[in-house]
């Protein structure tokens, strides 16, 4: 059997975005699930999404603590372990890195570990926080980072959304660009 789940992270509306963009439906088209890795800013986005399919979200820093979204979650598809996690790694992490990024500039390996040192006996973890979408793998785990949906993003082609396929036998990725 195959389950088709949807990634996206840092949609900040209507901090940096006012809405969705209208290439997220189409990305998410046959979706079961959607992860939400935080930076939602709005509720709002969350309702949106639950019209596509039904949704699961972490808090991310820049989310209101009162929603009560847990810091990570674990869910199970298809016999794999997913690991769930905005990436900050908590407020002290953050501040740190926000001064450790003015002085010697942005290492994605940091997060990398953040994201590891999170979660035991997984076989794919999703984040976001970084505005870099990445797809690799570490000890065999697959890191998955859409990207952003909101601006701040680091890639030519604009806000990105993921896609894992996921399947008894394995897990695959893709990040789809959803347009302006």
């Amino acid at each position: 059997m195959t389950t088709l789940v949807g990634v996206i992270a840092d949609t900040h509306i209507p901090q940096r975005l006012k809405s969705l963009p209208p290439g997220i439906a189409q990305a998410f088209d046959g979706v079961s699930l959607i992860l939400h890795a935080g930076d939602i800013s709005t509720l709002r986005v969350l309702e949106e999404l639950n019209h596509i399919a039904p949704v699961l979200a972490v808090i991310g820093n820049a989310d209101p603590p009162w929603w009560n979204l847990p810091h990570r979650r674990v869910l199970q598809v298809e016999g794999h372990r997913i690991g769930l996690t905005h990436g900050h790694s908590g407020w002290r992490h953050y501040l740190w890195d926000k001064i450790r990024n003015q002085w010697s500039g942005f290492e994605q390996s940091r997060y990398l570990r953040y994201a590891s040192e999170a979660f035991d006996q997984v076989d794919v973890i999703v984040t976001g926080h970084t505005h870099r979408p990445y797809l690799t793998y570490v000890n065999g785990v697959l890191l998955f980072n859409p990207g952003p949906v909101a601006p701040d993003y680091y890639t030519p082609v604009g806000p990105t959304v993921g896609v894992l396929r996921v399947e008894t036998r394995s897990v695959q990725a893709r990040i789809v660009a959803v347009g302006h």
